[in-house]
């Protein structure tokens, strides 16, 4: 399974609502992942809903998402976690994304955006904790 996963590759210039590519993650260790969206560039008066979507198979997709990420209405990074452990059905995920448009000035939303994946590890359970550190010092 790679490290990093682009569900919306950095720097697409999103013109319509659409669908990124399905990513088999039925490798995962740890099943929970770090979400980042970057906004690099928009226009005024449009706003972007993103959304991760999973799948048994990765040909039919549930009616329901399994992330929504706050809508977007400006330029920066939005970070969340995915945690999918209690879903092992899941094996495929992809992201949505919705443009919408209340302005007159240019007739389609646009935004520039992108959105990565990072892999979180587990933890071991020889992995010392604050706690431990302290009983035993």
């Amino acid at each position: 399974m790679p490290e990093k996963m682009e569900l919306i590759p950095a720097h697409s210039r999103l013109e319509a609502s659409g669908d990124g590519a399905g990513f088999d993650i039925s490798a995962s260790a740890s099943r929970t992942f770090l979400c980042r969206l970057t906004v690099t560039e928009q226009i005024e008066q449009e706003s972007l809903d993103v959304s991760i979507w999973g799948s048994a198979d990765g040909q039919n997709w549930p009616k329901k998402p399994l992330l929504k990420l706050p809508q977007q209405f400006y330029r920066g990074t939005t970070k969340m976690v995915l945690d999918l452990s209690l879903r092992p059905e899941v094996k495929f995920i992809r992201a949505r994304w919705d443009l919408n448009r209340w302005g007159r000035v240019a007739p389609t939303a646009m935004f520039v955006a992108g959105m990565e994946l990072t892999e979180v590890p587990p933890m071991s359970r020889e992995t010392p904790t604050k706690r431990m550190v302290l009983a035993t010092g």
